[in-house]
């Protein structure tokens, strides 16, 4: 079975396997396409984008919104219920997690505002500064040219317009990318993953005339590090350590109780691994960011 799936039947092969299920239910691929749109509509991230959206582009509304690469359509029907304009540019074209999943989702909500168009970022032929706003969604990694995904996104982006590139996954170099493909959950049903480094995002959009104001990396927003909240980043250094010192007692047993021992270990793990919070122990860790077309 391995890459042998699309990716629409690497959906439905997760949902029937109790294994997956808290995956299903975080990202939002759960069967019940309503239940989907309102769990992220509640969600932290979606307020965390829409305090972005108020502070990058004003308070003009309705905005104007193409969301590239929007899957189900979480995203886009949520700013079509808030009554921005929206287009849904989604290639594929599946009932379960693709255009037609949007399709079912805007004649169920009644939205008037959303227009859904099935093709790749490459290939849209929007005019020219048409839109206040271009949002994509863990899209922009699965690029099949960068540089053109994001020239293209920025052609259509209007003049002092935002752009918000949310939740793409970040590589350092390509031994870490491939410890990335290899802990993906679903890499090895479908095969199509993919990072970049950061370096290579922040060209593409300097490329594309664009302004980088903010790189949001893996612990500055709980936009990026969903499930864990806020909350948990906070209590994480302590919990490692915790969980360091139970370790640590089984493997010394009595000698575990020499004084000072365990901050010796402690600071060497730190040092090794790069602290409490290291991205390095996190393998495709997700940057957001907020560009600016001048």
């Amino acid at each position: 079975m391995s890459g042998n799936l699309t990716w629409h039947e690497t959906i439905e092969h997760i949902r029937s396997k109790p294994e997956y299920a808290n995956l299903v239910d975080q990202a939002y691929f759960h069967e019940d396409l309503e239940r989907n749109v309102l769990r992220f509509g509640n969600s932290r991230e979606y307020e965390e984008t829409k305090k972005l959206l108020g502070k990058y582009a004003g308070n003009k509304s309705p905005l104007r919104i193409l969301d590239i690469g929007c899957g189900n359509g979480i995203s886009a029907i949520n700013f079509a219920r808030d009554g921005h304009k929206v287009v849904a540019l989604e290639p594929d074209s599946s009932d379960t997690v693709g255009a037609g999943a949007i399709h079912k989702m805007k004649t169920f909500f009644k939205l008037n505002n959303l227009d859904v168009v099935e093709c790749f970022a490459e290939d849209m032929d929007f005019e020219s500064d048409s839109f206040d706003v271009v949002y994509f969604r863990q899209s922009m990694h699965h690029a099949n040219d960068l540089n053109d995904f994001v020239f293209q996104a920025s052609k259509a982006l209007k003049k002092n317009g935002l752009l918000l590139s949310i939740r793409d996954h970040v590589i350092f170099d390509e031994k870490d990318k491939d410890l990335f493909l290899f802990h993906h959950p679903l890499h090895k049903f479908y095969g199509g993953e993919n990072a970049y480094t950061s370096s290579e995002y922040k060209a593409a959009f300097k490329n594309a005339g664009l302004i980088v104001e903010k790189e949001f990396k893996y612990y500055d927003s709980v936009i990026n590090c969903f499930p864990l909240s806020i909350e948990d980043i906070e209590q994480l250094p302590s919990k490692i350590k915790l969980e360091r010192k139970l370790g640590f007692k089984i493997k010394l047993g009595a000698l575990a109780n020499i004084p000072g021992l365990f901050n010796l270990y402690n600071f060497y793990l730190n040092k090794k691994l790069g602290g409490y919070l290291s991205e390095r122990n996190v393998p495709g860790r997700m940057y957001s960011y907020v560009a600016i077309k001048k």
